[in-house]
């Protein structure tokens, strides 16, 4: 039986780098009021809850501690951050049967507490697991969303404001498909404030479009890989990533967000999860939005399902 929510909470599992990284910056979003931690160490669970709840009396008010299973049933929304970590030279598509095998064991005590609030799935290969997650807990796919691209596209973003001398949320662009090496940068339609993108580019001063464009896609593609190169991981990036989705979802905005969901069809994708513009609700995935492709980038999505849907099809889920 589906227990009843409780909007200002949530739960997430898994306290290694993203978990807790998340868990630190939704106690300073003052969006919950109450957040429980859990992680196949206990003792790890809590100590990062304690650590965490000291920071309270500089951010307001908060419940934050470490439990189990049965302390996630009324959550509004449930983190899933656990999993392998991805090492440096792997990609996330490397990390896909461990990381499925672990939430074989996760998903289904989710499902079995009565769950009925949003499981929003961040561990990598993000895509695979969303579908994964959607598979093993029965639950309507409206409410299982992936982190997706929501990363990549402020990676865009930002590398977009650097080149052009421009504030970032200005910006409006989106990274679509695999969470990735397949992913693909939407430029036919990226603009700056509702200004073409090549047109903003000359009015900044830059002629070579597709030049910047190719190599400003791959700095961007391989982002991740620097980073975990140097510190071995990377975390601040997709913690604000999923506050900014956790916000839509409790605050209802219906803001448009590229997150990972099963597509049926769109682009002529069928049974995989990977990341297109949706709007994002207090339902979760409320509908995708179509946005303007050229043939080239349809050509590329394509394969970015297909690569997906080879290893979903060798999983059996």
């Amino acid at each position: 039986m589906e227990k009843q929510i409780n909007t200002g909470k949530v739960g997430i599992i898994g306290c290694g780098f993203v978990g807790s990284a998340t868990a630190f910056t939704l106690m300073q979003s003052r969006i919950f009021t109450e957040m429980v931690l859990l992680d196949a160490n206990f003792e790890k669970a809590d100590g990062e809850a304690k650590d965490i709840a000291h920071g309270i009396p500089f951010a307001g008010q908060m419940k934050i501690y470490a439990g189990d299973y049965g302390d996630i049933a009324d959550a509004a929304l449930l983190i899933v951050t656990a999993g392998a970590n991805q090492k440096p030279d792997e990609t996330r598509l490397d990390l896909v049967h461990k990381n499925v095998a672990i939430y074989q064991s996760i998903i289904p005590q989710i499902a079995e507490q009565g769950f009925a609030g949003i499981l929003l799935i961040v561990s990598n290969p993000v895509d695979i697991l969303t579908y994964a997650a959607v598979k093993l807990s029965g639950f309507d796919e409206a409410r299982v969303i992936g982190s997706g691209t929501v990363l990549d596209t402020a990676r865009l973003k930002y590398a977009l404001s650097e080149h052009l001398g421009v504030d970032s949320r200005s910006i409006h662009s989106f990274i679509i498909g695999e969470h990735g090496d397949s992913e693909i940068a939407a430029w036919s339609s990226t603009n700056v404030s509702g200004i073409p993108l090549d047109d903003f580019c000359e009015m900044r001063g830059h002629f070579n479009h597709e030049e910047s464009m190719r190599r400003i896609g791959e700095k961007v593609k391989n982002s991740a890989y620097e980073i975990i190169s140097k510190k071995q991981a990377t975390y601040y990036g997709i913690a604000m990533a999923v506050k900014r989705i956790c916000e839509c979802i409790i605050r209802n905005e219906r803001s448009i967000l590229p997150v990972s969901s099963i597509m049926h069809g769109n682009y002529g994708i069928e049974g995989v999860a990977l990341s297109m513009p949706a709007i994002v609700g207090e339902g979760g995935l409320e509908t995708h939005v179509p946005i303007s492709l050229n043939e080239e980038e349809i050509r590329l999505l394509q394969h970015s399902g297909k690569t997906l849907g080879k290893i979903v099809s060798d999983l059996g889920l």
